[in-house]
């Protein structure tokens, strides 16, 4: 049976708990970065260059924003 102590806890923290139980299955983290290859018109990287020196930020991070993900 469990303690009303941990049962806070695992509670508060419980996002901790799963991230580390998708860990253990698939050895990845969900704050961890990977590098891809994706191919882009040029029009789409001349935008992103353009968005990158306008508010310098790398342009994953601008993706990743724009996506919803950071």
């Amino acid at each position: 049976m469990q303690s009303t102590k941990s049962k806070r806890i695992l509670k508060k923290y419980r996002y901790v708990f799963e991230a580390l139980e998708n860990y253990d299955k698939t050895r990845e983290l969900p704050f961890q970065r990977k590098r891809i290859d994706v191919t882009l018109s040029v029009k789409i990287i001349k935008k992103l260059k353009q968005m990158r020196e306008k508010t310098g930020k790398s342009i994953s991070r601008i993706i990743e924003e724009k996506i919803g993900a950071g």
